[in-house]
C-alpha cells in the first residue's frame, strides 16, 4: 500500500470534524491548558504560505498539550470589521457582510485542509451581532466608570457622582481632562442635567471631545497612526492630513503605570516589551508655566504650560515652539505673521504624525511673533511653531534649549536665534549631556554649582513659590481615538438629546448595522451611516425606528460613527471560553475555569497596537470584577516572517524592450515584479505565458533581448505579498505534497521566531521522509502492513528514547525545527535496523503527531486503535534505554589503530588487559612478541606499545 496522502488527509479531516475531536469543556477535571493565535482578518487574497507560520506551530504545542492530559483550548475566529471589505463595497456596491462571508469560507477551507485542532464549535466573528453585542455592551461600561487614582482603579461612575454631590469636586483625586471647572456639592446640585453631563464626560473613561485626527479624504475616515505609512494610507496609497474631529476617545493613559508595571507579570519578547515601554512614555521632570506678554498687543497674557525632564536647564531657555495644531496659535499669532503661519500650518497637515516624528533631519518651522515670559529672568521668549512638536504629545509645547538639546541647537542654528551658553566650562556634548550627574550648571542665580538632582528640586521649589510649575510625572501614551467614519464597523450603542450622548440600555443590544444606499460619506460629510434612512432611537418602544419619527423627545438621532478595528479584537480571548452565551459577555464558571492564555502567538507588528489595547481592557474588566487576572496573556512569541523569493523583469528606460538578467550590462533598466508563478525552477520566464498574461498587457508586444534562447530573471527575497507578485499558496503545496509535508517543511525552514525565505524546491525533502516513515510501517512491493509484536532490540529501544527526549525538549522550548531533524534521524535508524517492533513504531506515531497529525491517525487506526491518536498519551522517556552496556575500544598498536574491540562498560583496567591480549588479532600483529607496555585508559582506548 503506497502513502496515498490526498486520501489519508481528506479522511481524517472528514473524522476530525464529524467527531468533533478538539471541542474543550469548560467543566474539564484535566487541568486546562489554552492555546491562541492572534486574530487573522480574513482577506479576499486568502491565505499564502507564510500565515499558516504561526498557526502550525500553536498547533504543534496544543496537540502535544492534548498528549500530556491536559484539557487544551484551541480556538478560531475572524477579525471581520475592516476597511477593505468597506473599499470593496464602495468599489462595486457589495455588501460588506457577502464579501466578508465569501472570505471567511474561503479561509475555513484553507485551514481545515492544513490540518488544524481548532475548536471550531467557538468560533467567534466580529462582525456577528451575537458578537457585538458584548461589544457594544464593554462600551457601555467604560463610559458609566470613572479612574480613581487613590485606589488606582476604575469604579462605578455612580460613587463619583456620589462624591459630586456631597463634596463637589475639588477633593477628588481622577484621571481626567486636563482643563475641569471646579465646584461645590450646592454648585453641583444647580447644574442643570445637561451640564452635569458635560461635566461627567471630562471623567468617563470613554468621552466625546474634540481631537486631533489622522483625516483620509479619499477613504472619508480617520486613520490610527499604524494605518498610515509615509504620509499616506495604507490602504490605497491616499493622502492624509491633520484635522480637529469630535470623537469618542478611550482614557488608556489612565493605565500608564499599570501598563508599564505589569510587564512584569508576563513572559512576552523583551523587544515587545521594549516597544510598549517606549510606546507609554515614562518620564518625571516638571511642569511649567509661561505667560504670553502683553507685548503681542493682545492686553491679554495666555499660559503656556510645558513638560521638561530637565528643569534645571530653564535657564538656557531661548525661545519654545508649539506644535502648528496648538490651540493658541491663533490666538497670539501677529497680525504680521499671520500669512506666514497659516500657510505653514497647511503644509504641516498633509504629514502624518509619524513622519513629523521620524524626519529628524528636516527643518521647518514659522515665527508666530509673540513672545513668553521667562520665569525667572522676565525676559521676552520668542513663540515659533514647529512639526516636530505634536499636539497630542505632552503638552504640544517645548521650552528650546540649544546649548542642551541636539533638535533645539539645529533649530536655533536654521533660524538664526541667539543661543545663549549656560553650561560654562561643561562637556554639552549629546553623550555628557546624558549623563544628568556629571552636568553642573553654572550661571544662574539660585543654581550655582548645584549637581543634577539638587538643581532640579531647587527649581522645582522656586517655579511652586511663583505658581508656575510643580513636579510631574508624564506619559507619551495618549487616550486612543475610538470613533471611524466607516460603515463596516461595530455600531455605538448611543443617540443623542440636546446634543449628549446616552447609552442605550443593555438588554436592548445588539443595535445591528442598518441597511445604506452607499458606503460613502454623505454629501454634506456625514460618516457613511449617516446614509441611513431607518437610525433613530425610540425611548419609548426602545426599537430603532425610521429618521422620518426623530421629534427629539421620544425619538433621537443615534451615532453616525462606527467602532474602530481593535475594538473586537480587545476581548475575543476571553470570548473565546464562553462563546455561545448570550445572557452574559461570559460566565464567570467559564472564565474562572480557563483564567487566562497560556500561549499566545502572532506577530511582532502588533506590539503598540492590539496588544496594549488588549491589556487596556483587560485590566479594565478586572477592575470590574469581571476577568480573574490583570493580563490576558501569560506567555507571547512572536513568529518570524516566511519571506517570498520575488522575480523581477528588466526594461530598459524609455523602450519597450525587456532584456535577460545577465545581458543588462551598463544599461539602464526599471526592474519590474513579475508573477513567480511564470519562472521555472531554472529563473527562466514562461514568455508566452508572459505574454498572454492581462497583468503585463504592455508587454505583450514588447520586445526580449534573450540569452541562449531564453529570458532570464532577477531574483530577491522581499516579504510575501501578493502585491509582489512572490506570494505561494497553500493549496498547491497541500494539493501536490500534502499538508504534513507542509507542516513539517515549514517548521524545518529554521527557529520559530526567525525570517525564513520560502523555496517550494526544499519541500520535497520532507515529503520523501513521510514517505520513507510510512514504508517503515509497511514490507514489500505492495506495502502490506508489517509490525509486529517483535521484541524490539537494544538498539531500537535507544533510537526510540533518545527521540522522546529529544522531541520532548524541542517542543517545550519551541524549537520545532530540530524536531524535524530528530524524526529523520530516528527513521533512517530504524529503518537501517529493520526495526518493525509495535513496542517502538507505537509510541513513534504519537511523536510524531503533533507535526505530520494525517499520517499519525492512519497508521495509529492501522495498529488497531479505534479512537484518535490525538489525546494518546505521550511516550514515556526511560533514561535506562540510552546507558551503555558496552564500549567500543580501538585497539592501537604503537599509536596506531588497528583494530576495534566490543567491552563491557564495568570491566576493569586489568581485565580489559587481558581480554585485549587474549584476542586473535592482537596475536597476530605481535607474532609472538612480548609488548613492552600496554596502556590502558578505561572507556577510551588501549595502546599496545611494542
Amino acid at each position: 500500500m503506497t502513502y496515498d496522502f490526498r486520501k489519508i488527509e481528506e479522511k481524517w479531516q472528514k473524522y476530525w470534524a464529524e467527531n468533533q475531536t478538539f471541542n474543550a469543556e469548560n467543566d474539564s477535571q484535566k487541568e486546562k491548558f489554552y492555546v491562541l493565535d492572534m486574530f487573522p482578518y480574513p482577506s479576499g487574497a486568502g491565505l499564502h504560505v507564510g500565515h499558516p507560520l504561526g498557526y502550525i506551530a500553536s498547533d504543534i504545542y496544543a496537540r502535544y498539550k492534548r498528549h500530556k492530559g491536559f484539557n487544551v483550548l484551541h480556538p478560531m475566529g475572524y477579525d471581520s470589521f475592516g476597511l477593505p471589505a468597506e473599499q470593496y463595497a464602495i468599489q462595486t456596491g457589495q455588501h460588506p457582510a457577502i464579501t466578508t462571508e465569501a472570505n471567511i469560507k474561503r479561509y475555513r477551507e484553507q485551514l481545515d485542509k492544513i490540518g488544524f485542532s481548532f475548536d471550531w464549535s467557538r468560533e467567534v466573528r466580529t462582525s456577528d451581532p451575537g458578537y457585538y453585542k458584548w461589544t457594544q455592551w464593554i462600551f457601555i461600561q467604560l463610559f458609566n466608570s470613572w479612574y480613581n487614582k487613590d485606589a488606582d482603579r476604575a469604579e462605578d461612575i455612580t460613587s463619583l457622582i456620589s462624591l459630586f454631590e456631597n463634596e463637589g469636586n475639588g477633593t477628588v483625586n481622577a484621571v481626567c481632562d486636563e482643563e475641569v471647572e471646579l465646584f461645590t456639592a450646592d454648585e453641583w446640585k444647580a447644574f442643570s442635567p445637561k451640564k452635569q453631563q458635560q461635566l461627567l464626560l471630562q471623567y468617563r473613561l470613554t468621552y466625546l471631545a474634540e481631537t486631533e485626527v489622522n483625516w483620509c479624504p479619499a477613504l472619508g475616515t480617520v486613520l490610527a497612526n499604524d494605518e498610515i505609512v509615509n504620509g499616506v494610507s495604507e490602504r490605497g496609497g491616499h493622502p492624509v492630513v491633520r484635522k480637529k474631529m469630535t470623537q469618542w476617545s478611550m482614557r488608556i493613559s489612565a493605565y500608564s503605570q499599570r501598563l508599564l508595571d505589569d510587564l512584569s507579570m508576563v513572559d512576552w519578547p523583551q523587544p515587545l516589551k521594549d516597544s510598549q515601554t517606549n510606546w507609554i512614555g515614562r518620564s518625571e521632570g516638571a511642569s511649567v508655566t509661561f505667560y504670553t506678554s502683553s507685548l503681542n498687543g493682545t492686553g491679554e497674557a495666555f499660559p503656556i504650560e510645558v513638560f521638561t525632564t530637565r528643569p534645571d536647564t530653564i535657564f538656557g531657555v531661548s525661545f519654545m515652539v508649539l506644535a502648528p495644531e496648538h490651540e493658541l496659535v491663533s490666538k497670539i499669532t501677529t497680525p504680521e505673521q499671520k500669512a506666514e503661519v497659516e500657510a505653514y500650518i497647511e503644509a504641516t497637515a498633509k504629514r502624518s504624525e509619524r513622519d513629523r516624528l521620524a524626519d529628524v533631519k528636516t527643518i521647518t518651522g514659522a515665527f508666530t511673533g509673540a513672545h513668553a515670559i521667562h520665569p525667572f529672568s522676565k525676559e521676552p521668549i520668542p513663540i515659533w511653531i514647529g512639526d516636530y512638536v505634536l499636539a497630542g504629545y505632552g503638552t504640544g509645547a517645548v521650552m528650546s534649549v540649544p546649548c542642551g538639546d541636539q533638535r533645539d541647537y539645529d533649530f536655533a542654528k536654521h533660524f538664526n536665534i541667539p543661543i545663549p551658553n549656560i553650561f560654562e566650562g561643561v562637556d554639552i556634548s549629546e553623550e555628557a549631556f546624558a549623563d544628568k550627574e556629571k552636568t553642573v550648571i553654572t550661571n544662574s542665580d539660585f543654581l550655582n554649582g548645584l549637581p543634577y538632582k539638587k538643581a532640579v528640586k531647587r527649581v522645582i521649589f522656586e517655579l511652586e513659590k511663583l505658581g508656575q510649575g510643580k513636579g510631574k510625572i508624564n506619559y507619551r501614551l495618549r487616550d486612543a481615538v475610538f470613533s471611524r467614519q466607516r460603515y463596516w464597523g461595530e455600531p455605538f450603542p448611543v443617540y443623542y438629546v440636546d446634543g449628549m450622548p446616552q447609552m442605550i440600555a443593555a438588554e436592548h443590544l445588539p443595535i445591528v448595522l442598518p441597511e445604506v444606499e452607499k458606503y460613502l460619506p454623505t454629501e454634506t460629510g456625514e460618516p457613511p451611516l449617516g446614509n441611513a434612512t431607518v437610525w433613530a432611537w425610540d425611548v419609548q418602544k426602545a426599537e430603532v425606528v425610521p429618521n422620518s419619527a426623530i421629534d427629539n423627545k421620544n425619538v433621537f438621532p443615534l451615532e453616525l460613527n462606527t467602532m474602530p478595528g481593535w475594538a473586537g479584537s480587545s476581548y475575543y480571548f476571553n470570548r473565546y471560553m464562553d462563546p455561545k452565551n448570550t445572557e452574559e459577555v461570559f460566565s464567570q464558571e467559564a472564565i474562572n475555569y480557563w483564567q487566562d492564555v497560556d500561549l499566545y502567538i502572532g506577530g511582532s507588528e502588533h506590539a503598540t497596537g492590539h496588544l496594549l489595547y488588549s491589556r487596556f481592557w483587560q485590566k479594565f474588566l478586572f477592575d470590574k470584577g469581571l476577568v480573574p487576572k490583570p493580563e490576558f496573556a501569560k506567555k507571547l512569541i512572536n513568529q518570524g516572517m516566511i519571506t517570498g523569493t520575488s522575480a523581477f523583469v528588466y526594461r530598459i528606460e524609455g523602450e519597450n524592450t525587456l532584456v535577460s538578467k545577465n545581458l543588462i550590462g551598463d544599461k539602464s533598466v526599471q526592474p519590474l515584479h513579475v508573477d513567480v508563478a511564470l519562472v521555472n525552477p531554472s529563473d527562466e520566464l514562461d514568455l508566452d505565458g508572459f505574454k498572454e498574461n492581462p497583468l503585463y498587457a504592455d508587454f505583450k508586444d514588447a520586445q526580449f533581448i534573450l540569452e541562449d534562447g531564453g529570458y532570464v530573471v532577477g531574483r530577491e527575497v522581499e516579504k510575501m505579498s501578493k502585491s509582489k507578485y512572490n506570494v505561494v499558496s497553500p493549496d498547491s503545496i497541500c494539493e501536490e505534497y500534502g499538508a504534513d509535508s507542509l507542516r513539517l517543511y515549514e517548521m524545518f525552514l529554521g527557529p520559530l521566531e526567525q525570517s525564513k525565505p520560502w523555496n517550494t524546491a526544499g519541500i520535497s525533502g520532507v515529503h520523501s521522509f513521510l514517505k520513507k516513515m510510512w514504508r517503515l510501517y509497511h514490507n514489500g512491493p505492495d506495502g502490506v502492513f508489517a509490525v509486529s509484536g517483535t521484541v524490539p532490540t537494544a538498539d531500537n529501544l535507544k533510537t526510540l528514547h533518545k527521540t522522546i527526549k529529544k522531541v520532548a525538549e524541542d517542543i517545550e522550548n519551541f524549537s520545532f525545527n530540530t524536531s524535524v531533524a530528530t524524526f529523520m534521524i530516528c527513521v533512517n535508524e530504524l529503518a537501517a535496523q529493520k526495526c518493525n517492533s509495535r513496542e517502538v513504531l507505537e509510541p513513534l506515531a504519537i511523536l510524531v503527531s503533533p507535526y505530520a497529525p494525517h499520517i499519525a491517525e492512519e497508521l495509529w487506526a492501522k495498529l488497531g486503535h479505534r479512537t484518535s491518536i490525538s489525546t494518546a498519551p505521550f511516550p514515556k522517556f526511560e533514561a535506562k534505554y540510552l546507558i551503555e552496556s558496552s564500549k567500543e575500544y580501538p585497539i592501537s598498536f604503537n599509536g596506531k589503530m588497528r583494530f576495534k574491540m566490543e567491552l563491557p562498560v564495568d570491566i576493569t583496567k586489568e581485565e580489559i588487559e587481558a581480554a585485549v591480549m587474549a584476542h586473535a588479532k592482537t596475536q597476530e600483529q605481535l607474532q609472538g612478541r612480548t609488548p613492552k607496555k600496554v596502556i590502558v585508559v578505561p572507556g577510551k582506548i588501549v595502546n599496545i606499545v611494542g
